[in-house]
């Protein structure tokens, strides 16, 4: 099914030893596609992940730093960590945040200390759930080795995009579209009427809707698609999307060829060592 919501998944903490983050996830076959909570004042350690990571902000603000950058983020500015970026995200003591939060299918979602070894296999979030309670950061034990996070030279990662997902609509069609090594995001602004030509998809997409109506086809199905709506489009995949409202603002992030060509060439053993499941929910 093309089609879903957030509130059809579990919520789960993803690196319970590391972040108070708690998040339902869908899989795709190339990236997970979370939506991340965060309690006022709380969050993540400083760490890393051998993936690339994209976040956008839809609640609240976020205290975060991406290598030795310290912002404070709201929604409407993107985030992009580099794979094995340092880096730290925390909801600011005005309230809990949100935020959209994509990482490719290299390597699990589960983080790693900014001064850890990446460990021979990787740990399932079910696995570091049993293992670990949320705060459990000193039972923590790290693999042996030299941490490969990376702290220096990453340039800026931070990308503000639109003063509020509520600001005043643009008079045209606008697209802000940031491709990273492995991940794309795109933020678009749509008037209504406008219809996106039907199209095989070439990559892998979600497209997640801010606000407005849009009538979306994928995969031989036709649905409304409104506020907190989620399209999963496979690689290959026919769809075509029309804004049916006066306008529509929706965010839409998709695989890279590196990354399609990187994870349909691992090996069993490579996909056994990052916990990769080519089986998309």
């Amino acid at each position: 099914m093309p089609f879903y919501r957030f509130e059809d998944f579990e919520s789960n903490y993803l690196t319970p030893h590391l972040s108070t983050g708690k998040a339902p996830m869908i899989e795709g076959r190339y990236m997970y596609f979370c939506l991340l909570h965060k309690n006022a004042e709380t969050g993540s350690e400083l760490h890393y992940h051998p993936n690339e990571l994209l976040i956008f902000p839809l609640r609240g603000k976020i205290n975060a730093i991406v290598g030795r950058d310290r912002r404070v983020v709201s929604p409407g500015t993107f985030v992009h960590a580099p794979a094995y970026a340092r880096h730290s995200m925390k909801a600011t003591e005005d309230g809990h945040c949100q935020y959209l939060y994509i990482k490719d299918k290299t390597w699990t979602v589960v983080g790693l200390a900014e001064d850890e070894a990446v460990p021979e296999k990787a740990m399932t979030v079910d696995e570091v759930n049993r293992k670990y309670a949320v705060g459990d950061r000193d039972k923590h034990r790290k693999a042996q080795g030299k941490s490969q996070a990376v702290i220096d030279g990453l340039n800026t990662c931070f990308y503000p995009i639109v003063d509020a997902l509520d600001a005043p609509r643009f008079s045209a069609r606008r697209v802000n579209w940031i491709e990273g090594e492995r991940l794309a995001f795109g933020f678009f602004e749509v008037p209504g009427g406008y219809d996106e030509p039907g199209t095989t998809s070439p990559r892998e997409m979600f497209i997640y809707v801010l606000g407005g109506t849009l009538q979306a086809s994928c995969d031989g199905q036709t649905r409304k698609a409104g506020a907190g709506d989620i399209i999963h489009v496979p690689r290959a995949a026919a769809y075509r999307l029309q804004v049916t409202s006066p306008f529509a603002r929706y965010v839409l992030v998709c695989s890279t060829p590196y990354l399609e060509n990187r994870i349909d060439n691992m090996t069993a053993e490579e996909a056994a060592q990052a916990r990769v499941s080519l089986k998309p929910n």
